[in-house]
């Protein structure tokens, strides 16, 4: 599905239409700067892009932050890559983020949506995010270090 959105918000233009996305940009920053993905190839993040419901967030036509839903649209979405690029934080993006994915209605509906932070967990629980009710009931396959060998 190629949902697209648009809305500008205190001069911001945060959008889900993909083609906007400069790709080079997310790939520098979640490889270099984020805790979760370093060294990702580009490839898989041309993948990630591809296959998964793209908020950008852009100033003056440059892109300023990212996010990604790997979503079904009908019952289950993980949030993830997530950032606001250093130069722009304490803008209240993060928040503003949180607020425009929230008004897209074919996101309302979705049974569960998760994430995994290291340190936001202010952020999102104002926006309903709880930790695990039933943690013993989640698994999961974790392999840190797969983009080294990349």
């Amino acid at each position: 599905m190629n949902l697209v959105k648009e809305e500008y918000i205190d001069g911001y233009l945060f959008s889900t239409d993909r083609t906007k996305l400069n790709l080079e940009y997310v790939h520098y920053f979640i490889s270099t700067q984020s805790y979760w993905a370093q060294n990702i190839p580009l490839g898989t993040v041309r993948r990630a892009i591809e296959n998964s419901l793209c908020f950008g967030i852009y100033k003056d036509g440059v892109q300023v932050g990212f996010a990604r839903f790997i979503t079904d649209y009908a019952t289950f979405a993980y949030l993830g890559d997530v950032f606001v690029d250093p130069e722009f934080r304490g803008n209240g993006l993060s928040k503003k983020l949180m607020e425009f994915i929230q008004r897209i209605d074919e996101l309302k509906s979705l049974r569960r949506m998760v994430l995994v932070t290291r340190d936001a967990h202010d952020l999102y629980s104002r926006y309903g995010f709880k930790s695990l009710a039933t943690p013993d009931k989640y698994m999961e396959l974790h392999r840190p270090d797969v983009y080294k060998n990349n």
